[in-house]
């Protein structure tokens, strides 16, 4: 009740005049019943109930009388003198100042301690009566701390359960932190008297707390990616400084590697690997490959994969075992270590160390099962990264023995190629292969999917197109050829619903490219890769205009047609994986100026270029490009001779074979042998064939000669009787060839037949003997 309240007014005969509400809560009578009556009569009454107001009047309330004039008469005004308290507010302050374990502070307005309960006196050793409580309870932010409770005393608005850190005691302090609450003190007149601030020591739920949310971001932030490496990581980053100030993960090596956990006791010798380390000293080498030594924690808890709690300050004698980390335990300042097993179902995966510096209190006994909580979560993540890499290098080998090996110098092209394996192996692939008559086969697939299965699928039609190569047939006749073995591994595959390879339908894609370096052609298909590139030797883009066919294995028949251009001798032909096709390939890709400024810029360098402009994680699939620039045979390797239609022909041909291969320095058992295959080839023409006719030899790796004539039917060899007078050309020709096989184009077919050059490679690549007067060839006739 507010001083200066009129409670009684009281005439000079000494009757109630008026009787207000403060009065009625005062003294417990009612306006009806105190009016008109004489203050002593009621002061006797209340003196006669001592149980009544009367008592609690004297006790507690403090009242002020006045004289007052009304009219012509005094009368005297009964004013409240200050706030009324009860008997029982004053017990319960008194109760919460002497026995509550909320501690309680009354600061004055300049934030100085005036008054503390009893439970104040344990916060500190040294009075703190006078002192400005920052400085009196050493609160961490002092500066902080004391803006919020000036706040408070200027505004009136209360800061409820903030908290606060703070030290205590002597050595190395222990960290506490309180819940504090401040409220502005008033006195009745509403002027501003300081501060009453409580507080409660929640050092032990907040912990509690802090370990839940240390598991919780352990659960939610370890194992997102199946690789030990970055498992590891990702255990560092959610333990520090949440849990500790530095991390120091070590796995088993063979475990990295993808092999089975050694069994507990872990041999001395098995080596471990730092695979990620987090924390104040910054040049720990986190790749550090090393046993651990005995008699320390880390090797103690590979023997029975129980977790240690170490005060380093107390029990140092073991760190002269291990002089290399007690240098760094040294340089952090560390006091308290957990050294905890990463291990599942009885096998040790590796050790995990946390320390804590002299910043932070030291591990308390309720950490070593925090510890063990987040070693457990993270030996899982790494058991199935481990699984799932050593799947991941068996895949990788088995792809990496199926692609074809740094290949060997090509005659008349020039190959580089740029593979960026994903993160998962897959089933992308390239192949350069030898064709007769000095041309090459590039070629780029790519099965979808990834592991093993995907490598194995790649394997198999990577087989496949070397043996359907063999058969010379053209690019589209290839994709055709391949999509049916493509659709029978499907098929198999789709039998065994139990194999991994039948969880998602076989997609493949697949583009081939002829390079023929005589007619400085190339004859290109393509199966659901993107459209190669071709840029011209002045760097100027070759137009291409490839349709694209259906995936390998695709439903329905539709064709693989093929494109004709021309590529000039210098000319550079790019063919990539879909992964590529937005960023290089396509015209309108950022880095597909790269490849139109190819020019006769070294291939390597263009494909270093492009690899480092590529996006890191962009990258849908598994990238792989095939660069080669063309080149042409030398005129002086080719004889190109036209030839009549009737008996004649076969002397023709032999007698310029003759000259050519003199020319060219073959030796004479090799020139008898190409001889008959000419005269015989020539021979088959002119009985089975349609004119015009045409005769090439060419000198590359092997020396081809080819028949060319405009029927479309294919030979066949005939197995002839011993009294036959014709019928053997084609088997003969097959016993003194290396190979042989048929050829068919547009209009008409080609047979031909290879055999070695009977030339060391020097000569064979053009270098003239002394002897050799008449080397150069000739030309067509």
């Amino acid at each position: 009740m507010p001083s200066g309240d009129v409670l009684v007014l009281i005439d000079d005969s000494g009757r109630v005049l008026e009787w207000g509400r403060p009065a009625e809560e005062l003294f417990g009578w009612s306006a009806e019943e105190a009016v008109g009556r004489s203050v002593t009569a009621l002061m006797s009454e209340a003196a006669a109930d001592g149980e009544r107001q009367g008592e609690r009047f004297s006790e507690t309330a403090s009242v002020l009388v006045k004289p007052a004039l009304r009219g012509t008469s005094v009368m005297w005004q009964v004013l409240s003198a200050g706030d009324v308290v009860s008997g029982q507010d004053v017990a319960i302050l008194k109760a919460m100042f002497a026995r509550s374990p909320v501690v309680l502070h009354v600061l004055d307005k300049q934030l100085r301690v005036v008054r503390i309960s009893v439970a104040a006196d344990s916060l500190s050793n040294t009075p703190v009566l006078g002192k400005h409580f920052t400085e009196a309870y050493e609160v961490e932010d002092p500066a902080e701390e004391a803006a919020v409770a000036q706040r408070v005393l200027e505004s009136g608005e209360p800061v409820v359960n903030r908290l606060v850190r703070r030290t205590k005691g002597p050595g190395r302090p222990t960290r506490r932190i309180h819940s504090v609450s401040y409220f502005r003190l008033e006195d009745s007149h509403d002027r501003v008297l300081g501060l009453v601030t409580y507080a409660v020591d929640v050092t032990e739920r907040e912990n509690a707390q802090n370990r839940l949310a240390v598991l919780d971001a352990v659960r939610r932030g370890v194992g997102h990616l199946l690789n030990v490496g970055i498992v590891c990581e990702e255990l560092v980053e959610a333990v520090v400084p949440a849990f500790a100030d530095i991390a120091d993960v070590q796995v088993i090596e063979d475990v990295i590697r993808g092999n089975e956990p050694p069994v507990v006791p872990v041999r001395r010798n098995v080596p471990l690997r730092r695979t990620a380390f987090q924390g104040r000293i910054a040049d720990q080498l986190v790749e550090d490959v090393r046993p651990l030594p005995t008699g320390t924690p880390f090797s103690d808890v590979l023997s029975d994969l129980r977790p240690r709690l170490v005060s380093i300050e107390e029990d140092s004698s073991w760190l002269a075992a291990d002089p290399a980390r007690a240098e760094v335990i040294r340089r952090s300042g560390s006091h308290s270590l957990i050294v905890a097993p990463l291990a599942l179902r009885g096998h040790a995966l590796g050790v995990v160390s946390f320390y804590r510096h002299q910043q932070h209190d030291p591990f308390e006994e309720e950490d070593l099962a925090v510890a063990s909580a987040v070693c457990s979560h993270a030996a899982l993540c790494i058991d199935n990264a481990r699984q799932y890499m050593r799947e991941w290098i068996i895949a990788q080998t088995v792809q990496r023995r199926l692609l074809p090996q740094p290949p060997a110098t090509h005659t008349t092209v020039d190959l580089c190629q740029l593979h960026l394996p994903a993160p998962e192996a897959g089933g992308a692939w390239f192949d350069a292969i030898e064709l007769p008559g000095a041309r090459t086969a590039l070629i780029v697939g790519d099965v979808a999917g990834h592991g093993i299965a995907a490598a194995i699928t790649m394997g198999l039609l990577r087989t496949a197109i070397h043996t359907l190569a063999a058969l010379d047939m053209q690019p589209d006749e290839l994709l055709a050829r391949l999509s049916d073995t493509a659709a029978r591994l499907a098929a198999a595959y789709a039998r065994l619903p139990m194999d991994p390879p039948a969880s998602e339908p076989l997609t493949t894609g697949c583009a081939i490219a002829i390079y023929d370096p005589v007619e400085l052609t190339c004859t290109i298909a393509r199966a659901g890769l993107p459209e190669p590139v071709a840029v011209l030797p002045d760097g100027t883009p070759a137009g291409l205009s490839v349709p694209s066919g259906p995936p390998l294995a695709g439903t329905g028949n539709a064709p693989f047609p093929a494109t004709t251009v021309d590529l000039p001798e210098g000319s550079t032909l790019a063919m990539g994986t879909a992964a590529l096709a937005d960023e290089v390939l396509a015209p309108s890709g950022p880095l597909r100026p790269l490849l139109d400024g190819a020019g006769t810029r070294p291939l390597p360098d263009l494909r270093d270029d492009i690899a480092h402009a590529l996006p890191d994680g962009s990258r849908a699939g598994e990238t792989l490009m095939m660069l080669a620039r063309t080149k042409a045979l030398p005129k002086d390797r080719v004889l190109t001779l036209s030839l009549p239609a009737g008996p004649e022909a076969a002397p023709i041909a032999r007698a310029a074979a003759r000259r050519q291969l003199e020319a060219w320095g073959v030796d004479e058992e090799t020139a008898y042998t190409t001889e008959l295959i000419v005269s015989e080839l020539v021979g088959n023409a002119v009985r089975h064939g349609t004119p015009p006719l045409q005769l090439r030899l060419i000198l590359e790796r092997m020396l081809t000669c080819e028949v060319s004539d405009r029927a479309t039917s294919a030979p066949q060899v005939k197995h002839a009787r011993t009294i036959d007078e014709t019928g053997r050309g084609l088997f003969i020709i097959a016993s003194l060839a290396d190979q042989w096989g048929t050829r068919f184009r547009p209009q008409g077919k080609t047979v031909w037949a290879e055999q070695p050059t009977g030339l060391s490679t020097e000569r064979r690549n053009g270098a003239r003997h002394p002897d050799d007067h008449h080397f150069g060839g000739s030309g067509s006739s």
